[in-house]
């Protein structure tokens, strides 16, 4: 992260400095997009350091949902750039600025090698947490930016056809838009303990219902923690009767939790209760 903030930095300065030597939206919007990914890659890094915190009597779970929170923080921050980015292309529209194509192109070529650079250096790690997939995806649509950067700047040199940087604007944004907008539904989804997407609850109440001597399952709830870490909890009416064989359902309950589904839910909390205890619950929820 920190040798891809670098790389962002230096092609943040150059775009800024083209933008304004060659009136270029277009090189304006994908600055605004390399502003944007600095300062996601380093809310990245922020975070990535808060991960490796300790848990605490406070924070059970440490500070690991950091990383779902600096995704969030990133996506937000994309979708705002994206819509001043799109206004802005539209006013030129009708308002065509002059353009100096030659260096447009230049900076423009500068920030799509730059830019494979980086994407380089994140790919490895672009599995390992929803913030590293942040900075990633950051990364790859400024490649895409420059890419209609340099587009736009040959349509300009060759064809006199100035209004090509608005048209390469707008196509930055549709490149942003979608995946800010996954990015954020997924940070959201999590925050909101919505149940992973990986998972379907139906089928995995229907193998806890399976294990002998299991006879109801209820306030089942099944959440994302952080990347790869997920958390179980479920009211487990049972028919056994001594220890031996509670012990028995605990055990296999916990098995058909970590082994029967796409993911493994290593964290999991069983209460087991009578079956007619489930009437005594106030579970306002």
């Amino acid at each position: 992260m920190w040798a891809a903030l670098l790389v962002t930095i230096l092609i943040l300065v150059a775009e800024l400095l083209g933008a304004v030597f060659t009136e270029s939206l277009a090189l304006a919007a994908d600055a605004g997009h390399m502003a944007v990914d600095s300062s996601g890659l380093i809310v990245a890094l922020v975070a990535a350091h808060l991960m490796t915190r300790p848990r605490s009597d406070r924070f059970t779970w440490g500070l690991a949902r950091s990383e779902v929170l600096a995704a969030a923080l990133q996506a937000g921050m994309l979708i705002v750039i994206s819509f001043l980015v799109a206004w802005e292309a539209i006013v030129r529209f009708w308002q065509p600025e002059p353009l100096l194509p030659k260096p447009m192109l230049i900076i423009g070529v500068i920030g799509l090698l730059a830019n494979a650079i980086s994407l380089a250096i994140l790919a490895g790690g672009r599995h390992e947490s929803l913030n590293m997939k942040a900075a990633f995806l950051e990364v790859a649509n400024d490649a895409f930016g420059s890419l209609a950067v340099i587009i736009a700047a040959i349509f300009a040199w060759t064809l006199g056809w100035n209004q090509a940087d608005s048209w390469a604007s707008l196509i930055i944004v549709v490149l942003m838009v979608p995946r800010a907008g996954l990015l954020l539904k997924n940070a959201v989804a999590i925050l909101l303990e919505a149940t992973p997407s990986e998972l379907d609850l139906p089928s995995i109440r229907q193998h806890l219902l399976e294990v002998d001597g299991v006879e109801t399952v209820h306030d089942l709830h099944i959440s994302t923690i952080q990347t790869g870490t997920y958390a179980l909890t479920a009211h487990i009416g049972t028919s056994a009767q001594t220890m031996t064989e509670q012990s028995r359902v605990l055990h296999q309950l916990e098995a058909c939790a970590r082994h029967h589904h796409p993911v493994a839910l290593a964290h999991t909390t069983f209460q087991l209760e009578p079956v007619a205890h489930e009437a005594h619950e106030e579970i306002r929820h």
